[in-house]
């Protein structure tokens, strides 16, 4: 992978697959501009934010892909971001350029410009 990505929503899963991982449908699908996402990696926080996905990330198959859990969905715990150890990749499964926060997860768009600075530079493995 020559070029930093960020996946968002369907970017998210299709990023997950061709590093992978496997995806199932969701029996109620995340539809709101209010569902709570948890941060495990990057801040600690818990963030309200806007969803409209049927599918979910497996984490079960996330062995062997590189790719780490950055986020869930405490109601659930589906996966809601994911990051790669080595490849400058991020992925995001709810909408962080939606406002319900209002800005919230923003702060998701700062992250991933570092991510290509540092691709930039070769310093990004």
């Amino acid at each position: 992978m020559k070029k930093p990505i960020l996946g968002i929503c369907l970017g998210h899963q299709v990023t997950a697959l061709a590093l992978g991982a496997d995806i199932y449908k969701l029996k109620f699908g995340h539809r709101a501009t209010n569902k709570p996402v948890r941060d495990l990696a990057f801040t600690g926080k818990t963030y309200i934010t806007t969803h409209n996905h049927g599918f979910a990330v497996d984490p079960k198959s996330l062995e062997g892909t590189g790719l780490k859990v950055w986020a869930v969905q405490p109601d659930d715990g589906t996966i809601e971001g994911l990051y790669h150890e080595r490849l400058p990749v991020l992925t995001s499964q709810f909408h962080p350029e939606a406002g319900p926060g209002p800005w919230d997860t923003r702060w998701l768009f700062d992250k991933f410009l570092k991510i290509v600075d540092r691709h930039a530079e070769g310093t990004y493995r």
